[in-house]
């Protein structure tokens, strides 16, 4: 039986208990995860990676953090920012972007927007995923902060926060740039992130797409999606291209297989075939060789709780987000959770808010931790509340 440990917050005593409705599980797993276990698998470019799109852990790995001009890989975070920006409220899509006359001027891949002309918000967002237009890419830039500039600031703050220490920003398309680079590794870091927000996924596996352009839309654009694994490979779902004589030829690429989703990643291909084949190596080889099984979901009800003069007597405990874990295959291990609760709240309390949270061990390693967070409200009982239940108490004694 799965051994589920419940460690209570009252002064750090550990209270330990089998909980019988949960199963035994008994994980394939190697020594550790992530581990290079891969001699025979050679990659023809500068560098690259094969990263799990759920955990983050690292399958495969080449010169991952050395830093190599990104190309259009750029607009990964242009688009992040962008998804982040619908997200928060801060634009929709149905906005109505003017396109400025430094947008329209970008050159290099591009949907010949117009100066003067308007695009909605999700169309940029299109041109953006489908043929990596640098003029679009910049028009939403200067949609969501005003300026590239202000927009380029932003980027480079985020991949901060997201800790890409071999990157730096100097435009929001990935046009060649003084000062303007990535590494693989932090390439797979943006791009699972992006990866996060499901909208993404329609504009992103998009093959063709008709764009009316200009002030008076009298002009349309067929765009075809520069990523040719969308038909080419089992399961693809992303993510973008690039291409520069500097950067040479460069995909992040994504794929999912029953519960299984890969980043992989190559930078710095000698050609547009070899990078879409290269792409295909590494993928394969984390399909053949790895699985990746379900913890928990968000939402999935992990504990009941207690409340403290509140106006409900318990309130249930939810997983915040989901939780997996990455095996490869062919060996055993031993998983464990740890329930880290208190033994009661007090009232009042929002849904959503952090009581505890479920930690993951493999063989005694902890490899993830998950916060537990309360599924509704917790209104505090008023006085007639609190002697009602009183009454009724007494009664029921009686």
């Amino acid at each position: 039986m799965e051994n589920i440990k419940i460690n209570k917050l009252n002064g750090g005593i550990k209270v330990k208990r089998i909980l019988a409705p949960i199963i035994v599980i008994f994980l394939i797993f190697t020594n550790s995860i992530g581990i290079t276990a891969y001699a025979d698998l050679q990659i023809d470019a500068k560098a690259a990676i094969l990263m799990d799109a759920k955990t983050g852990k690292v399958i495969y790995k080449f010169n991952e953090n050395e830093r190599l001009a990104p190309a259009s890989i750029t607009k990964i975070m242009t688009m992040l920012l962008g998804v982040e920006a619908l997200n928060s409220g801060k634009i929709s899509l149905d906005d109505k972007v003017v396109i400025s006359s430094h947008a329209s001027r970008m050159g290099g891949s591009q949907v010949y927007l117009e100066a003067g002309e308007t695009q909605t918000v999700e169309d940029l967002f299109r041109a953006i995923a489908i043929r990596s237009a640098n003029d679009a890419a910049v028009a939403l830039a200067e949609h969501i902060a005003g300026s590239e500039e202000v927009f380029v600031k932003m980027m480079n703050e985020r991949a901060k926060k997201l800790g890409m220490e071999n990157t730096h920003f100097s435009n929001a398309s990935g046009l060649p740039g003084e000062n303007h680079y990535v590494s693989a590794y932090d390439v797979a870091i943006m791009s699972r992130e992006l990866l996060k927000y499901p909208i993404v996924n329609e504009w992103l596996t998009t093959y063709m797409y008709d764009l009316k352009v200009g002030k008076n839309k009298n002009s349309v654009q067929t765009m075809v999606n520069t990523n040719r694994l969308i038909k080419e490979y089992e399961g693809t779902t992303g993510i973008k291209t690039g291409s520069t004589s500097e950067a040479g030829f460069c995909i992040s690429a994504s794929a999912k297989r029953g519960d299984l989703e890969l980043i992989a990643v190559v930078l710095g291909a000698k050609s547009s075939q070899v990078r879409f084949d290269e792409a295909k190596k590494l993928l394969d080889y984390g399909f053949a060789n790895y699985e990746s099984v379900t913890i928990g979901r968000k939402g999935d009800v992990i504990a009941t709780i207690p409340v403290e003069k509140g106006k409900v007597f318990e309130v249930d405990v939810m997983l915040e987000r989901d939780a997996f874990v990455l095996l490869p295959k062919g060996e055993s291990g031993n998983i464990e959770k740890e329930l880290v609760l208190p033994d009661i709240i007090k009232s009042p309390m929002s849904a959503g808010d952090v009581v505890g949270e479920l930690i993951i061990t493999l063989d005694g390693k902890d490899i993830d931790r998950v916060n537990l967070v309360i599924k509704s409200d917790v209104q505090k009982a008023s006085l007639l509340n609190i002697l009602s239940r009183t009454i009724k108490s007494y009664l029921k004694g009686r």
